[in-house]
């Protein structure tokens, strides 16, 4: 590969104008480069580096190849950018069939802005999806965590930019699973049952849209919502304190600038919520038995009841092994469990979701410690939560860190929440990659140490050790907060 020092090393990624715009002519092109880019950054996140980074590539490439997500939507723009390249293949441009055969995307946001991306590349079925680069611009970063992009926030200086796109070009691509999830709910009398996000619907959070009046999912006398994720969907205490997070960003956006002091925030709105306490501060009626009745389908067969524990305050259906900012709660079951429940290894593209329960924040603390895992519940091709009137009128929910705040039934009616396998997308994946995938040949399918798993389903390490490990941002506790004082 190019030494990305080199004068010539930007050509491997550069697309001429007229590919790009619609109505330019075609130019003669000398050079067809190895490693075409489209890249789709967020200049609202990572407080000023998303603004930095996007001059950063506007610098270095051509500035029709950069988008800007808060002034252009990555449909409207791949759509364009396909539609031309399919009539410049039908004229005979050899040079626009091979970018369309090398092309690959970068995507710098939160993992709300990725999975954004993924969707719509997932929306738009083309023959040869491209594969996707994520850079690390959010507070929880999981998908780029996931694939081996890091956590942290880059740098937004030229050689910085440089040394990441060697590293796009290096990239193996790495298919991984997509969900589809539908909540449907009669149209209440009174009151309304449809999701209310903090302050505004975030365009990056696919899921939900309501259906139209001509989709086969719409029933009439029901709200029906569906849409898409690739990282999680979870439910409880943790997507309230996610809710509060996001609800403060949209108030104090000013506060909110850097990446440090958001996960701080995010700590102390833990500790403020309830989640390091939540059985003094979180009622019974909220936790996720006295909500929902859960239901599960493995790859083949029927629905079965799935037991949830009454302590559970919050359930994670997980399809990366990255969660509040790269924590593992499935953690490496070990062959007695294999053996007893029927639970593998968390494979990001053999159909099924990981399902785990957390009773609160110190369960969530383990997740720090090695070998530590939450409480594993089961792995589903399709799940269904299905929410009767009960003791409380709401609940919170997040999808790939998305929160919204989820009105519950106030009469007979039912809310159903159905999470099922859609399809894959492709992913690029650096050495540093922890998804395994099913088609690795290197890929153990069941090779189990009895010592890879904690013995303990429910075992607890001493706080004090655990807080050493420097949590993620779900089970952080803040440094100025004294541990003694929150059990």
């Amino acid at each position: 590969m190019g030494d990305c020092k080199s004068e010539h090393f930007l050509r491997d990624f550069y697309i001429p104008s007229y590919i790009l715009v619609p109505d330019l002519e075609v130019e003669p092109v000398s050079y067809i480069p190895a490693c075409p880019v489209l890249v789709f950054i967020n200049s609202r996140s990572g407080g000023q580096l998303g603004g930095s980074l996007l001059e950063t590539y506007h610098d270095l490439l051509n500035k029709d190849q950069v988008f800007d997500l808060s002034e252009e939507a990555p449909e409207k723009v791949l759509n364009k950018i396909y539609v031309k390249l399919e009539k410049l293949k039908i004229s005979g441009d050899g040079f626009a069939a091979e970018v369309e055969k090398r092309l690959r995307l970068i995507v710098a946001g939160g993992d709300g802005t990725d999975s954004w991306l993924l969707g719509v590349v997932s929306d738009l079925k083309l023959s040869k999806p491209p594969p996707i680069a994520t850079v690390p611009l959010g507070t929880g970063n999981n998908l780029p965590f996931s694939f081996g992009w890091g956590k942290k926030n880059p740098g937004t200086n030229k050689e910085s930019v440089k040394l990441f796109l060697k590293q796009v070009m290096e990239a193996k691509e790495m298919k991984i699973d997509s969900w589809h999830i539908i909540m449907r709910m009669r149209a209440p009398e009174e009151g309304s049952c449809d999701p209310i996000p903090p302050l505004e619907l975030p365009q990056s959070l696919h899921a939900f849209h309501r259906v139209s009046q001509t989709d086969s999912l719409n029933m009439e006398g029901c709200h029906t919502f569906r849409g898409g994720f690739w990282n999680y969907f979870s439910m409880g205490m943790d997507a309230q304190v996610s809710y509060a997070f996001h609800s403060e960003r949209k108030l104090h956006p000013e506060k909110f600038k850097n990446q440090l002091v958001n996960q701080s925030t995010y700590a102390k709105l833990g500790c403020t919520q309830g989640w390091f306490c939540a059985s003094l501060f979180h009622p019974s009626s909220r936790n996720i038995a006295n909500l929902a009745k859960v239901k599960i389908m493995k790859r083949h067969g029927h629905w079965k009841d799935l037991h949830i524990p009454h302590s559970i305050r919050s359930i994670v259906c997980l399809n990366l092994p990255s969660f509040s900012g790269g924590l593992n709660p499935w953690g490496t079951p070990n062959k007695k469990k294999e053996l007893d429940r029927g639970l593998t290894l968390p494979y990001v593209d053999d159909g099924l979701l990981e399902i785990v329960g957390f009773r609160d924040a110190w369960q969530g603390l383990i997740l720090l410690a090695p070998k530590g895992h939450g409480t594993r519940l089961a792995q589903a091709h399709r799940i269904r939560f299905e929410f009767h009137k009960g003791a409380t009128d709401h609940t919170y929910m997040r999808i790939d860190g998305e929160p919204w705040k989820q009105p519950l039934p106030v009469d007979d009616d039912t809310v159903v929440v159905e999470i099922s396998h859609l399809g894959q997308v492709n992913m690029l994946a650096t050495p540093d990659c922890r998804s395994k995938s099913i088609q690795d040949p290197l890929a153990p399918s069941s090779h189990y140490s009895e010592e890879e798993d904690s013995n303990d389903e429910d075992s607890e390490e001493d706080l004090e050790e655990r807080r050493k490990f420097g949590a993620a941002d779900t089970f952080r506790i803040p440094d100025e907060v004294d541990i003694t004082h929150l059990s």
